[in-house]
């Protein structure tokens, strides 16, 4: 219950801090937003480029979890999953404070989950998020990124939103690794804190989730 309330009073503060404490929008953040999604990336920071791919890849690290966490919720993981695209740890928030304890996968693996479950999907993500990074190191320029950062309500909230998707990663992940035949969790959980990589070493490593075995019962037939 304690772990739950401290979820939600965390939620309820960043959405207080993004819309009271945050500084003000920016009459091109709009423009920006465009510009960035759409790849028209001339002369916006490498940083802020770099940065909001990178807010693109947290979601599915997230996914790589939560679908397989939601099959023994109550709540449909994808009500979180799929928002948190937009809106980032806006919407993992309220799962972590809503989901119940889960160390079992139940039924069977589909495709979806078979993609998300596999080794080579957070090598993917971990390939790509280092060409992003380095992207950003080599031409971003942090002088400017820091004044974004103080006068942008966008550029603010998006950093703010990294630190946050970092720091709760590892909530999800003593109830992750009891559903597969981890070694040496300590270890495991202790990398999972590393911001962004943490949690992409983590999808690269892990064991394959085991399946729940179907135990059938025979009946026994009537003479």
């Amino acid at each position: 219950m304690l772990r739950k309330i401290a979820f939600a009073l965390l939620w309820l503060g960043f959405i207080t801090y993004a819309f009271v404490f945050a500084p003000a929008d920016q009459p091109d953040t709009f423009e920006l937003i465009k510009n960035l999604s759409t790849g028209q990336w001339q002369g916006i920071n490498p940083l802020v480029v770099a940065l909001f791919n990178i807010m693109g890849v947290f979601p599915i690290i997230y996914s790589a979890v939560l679908f397989i966490d939601g099959r023994g919720q109550k709540i449909p993981a994808w009500l979180f999953a799929i928002p948190s695209f937009a809106v980032g740890a806006f919407a993992i928030l309220p799962y972590l404070a809503l989901r119940e304890p889960n160390k079992q996968f139940t039924g069977k693996k589909d495709f979806f989950i078979k993609l998300l479950d596999s080794r080579f999907t957070g090598i993917a993500l971990t390939l790509g998020t280092i060409i992003l990074v380095a992207y950003g190191l080599q031409g971003g320029d942090w002088g400017n990124f820091f004044q974004q950062w103080q006068t942008s309500r966008f550029i603010h909230v998006m950093s703010l939103d990294f630190c946050v998707l970092s720091l709760v990663f590892p909530a999800l992940l003593e109830d992750d690794m009891a559903r597969r035949p981890v070694k040496n969790p300590q270890l495991l959980g202790l990398i999972s804190f590393i911001p962004l990589f943490g949690p992409l070493i983590y999808l690269s490593v892990r064991p394959p989730l085991l399946e729940a075995e179907t135990v059938s019962i025979k009946q026994p037939i009537a003479n």
